[in-house]
């Protein structure tokens, strides 16, 4: 079995300039060396642009894809695909794009857009549609929809097929699985528990990935230690997350907000997520423990991992261990 693997990115947060950078440089290196298939650069309102931080990440590398977070109130579809055209010409690299619809209405308030939720993506999958054509054709392209319009729209120069981009999108709502479907790509999710997945098998369906954080090492004493000393107790982080819970529209907020799991020490674990200092459930454990959970997760159909950013280089290598106690013959994508 194949399975991606995906890094993420740190955050732009202070100090920026060149200490930035050699974070960026520092972690994007990390997940090439361990062999995985490339990095998420994930956007919002308060951080850098991505498409900018991720040509930090083809400066730093030689083979790893920077999954590009794409969303449409900052950008047309049209300069979307002309940045990947552009990637492709200036340095003969390959792009993956993961599109989501903006998760904060705040965010999108403050510019301008108070679309509904499903609404969101329907836009989402039309302007996926319009950049996938502009790509693909070197003829002009013309097309009128609900929310994008080209007349004769040219790129200036064909993207080789080896170098057209590989789509993700982000959701866990049935307006995201719809979307997911009607575009043929993989569905990116923030999980509940496998047991959770299992009393609503429509949730799931078909090959999809999921964005987890990892802390597994050879006894689960030794993995607790990591996890808690990583995220001690932090009240004021978990009034943060109270806060935003009650702000957000998305499902999978509401979803991991309200759900009994991961509050004690099961390998299942999301006081990170509700300290507001992560947006992800932990899996935290043994190698065995994480690689059951892993197991439930492969059985439901996941093949691609997204990992929160990681806090050391060793930590890819103890999750792949994870990976191979999950199933020993599961292989990266990327060797």
């Amino acid at each position: 079995m194949t399975i991606e693997v995906f890094t993420t990115c740190p955050p732009s947060e202070a100090p920026g300039g060149k200490a930035f950078l050699d974070r960026v440089g520092e972690v994007s290196r990390w997940t090439e060396e361990a062999g995985y298939a490339g990095m998420l650069v994930y956007t919002d309102n308060s951080l850098a642009d991505p498409w900018l931080v991720a040509q930090a990440v083809l400066d730093s590398t030689q083979r790893i894809l920077p999954l590009v977070a794409t969303q449409p109130v900052y950008m047309s579809p049209y300069t979307a695909a002309r940045m990947v055209m552009s990637t492709a010409f200036l340095r003969e690299r390959r792009l993956a794009i993961n599109l989501v619809t903006g998760g904060s209405p705040t965010h999108l308030k403050a510019l301008g857009d108070e679309t509904e939720h499903d609404a969101r993506y329907a836009r989402l999958t039309e302007y996926a549609q319009v950049m996938q054509t502009l790509l693909a054709r070197c003829r002009p392209v013309s097309h009128t929809g609900e929310h994008y319009r080209l007349k004769g729209a040219t790129l200036p120069h064909r993207v080789p097929e080896e170098l057209l981009p590989t789509y993700y999108l982000s959701g866990s709502s049935p307006a995201s699985r719809q979307a997911a479907a009607a575009l043929g790509v993989t569905r990116l999710a923030y999980p509940l528990t496998p047991a959770e997945y299992a009393a609503q098998p429509d949730a799931t369906g078909g090959e999809w990935g999921i964005r987890i954080g990892v802390i597994a090492r050879s006894t689960s004493g030794a993995a607790w230690d990591v996890a808690l000393s990583r995220f001690p107790e932090d009240p004021a982080g978990e009034r943060l997350h109270r806060v935003s819970a009650r702000m957000s529209d998305s499902q999978w907020y509401a979803e991991l907000s309200t759900t009994a799991a991961g509050g004690g020490r099961d390998a299942y674990w999301l006081y990170p997520f509700r300290t507001y200092r992560t947006f992800c459930p932990y899996l935290v454990g043994s190698y065995d423990e994480v690689g059951a959970v892993l197991r439930a997760y492969l059985d439901l159909g996941v093949r691609t991992l997204v990992l929160d950013v990681p806090a050391e280089r060793e930590d890819l290598d103890h999750t792949w261990t994870a990976l191979a106690a999950a199933d020993s013959s599961l292989t990266p994508a990327s060797r």
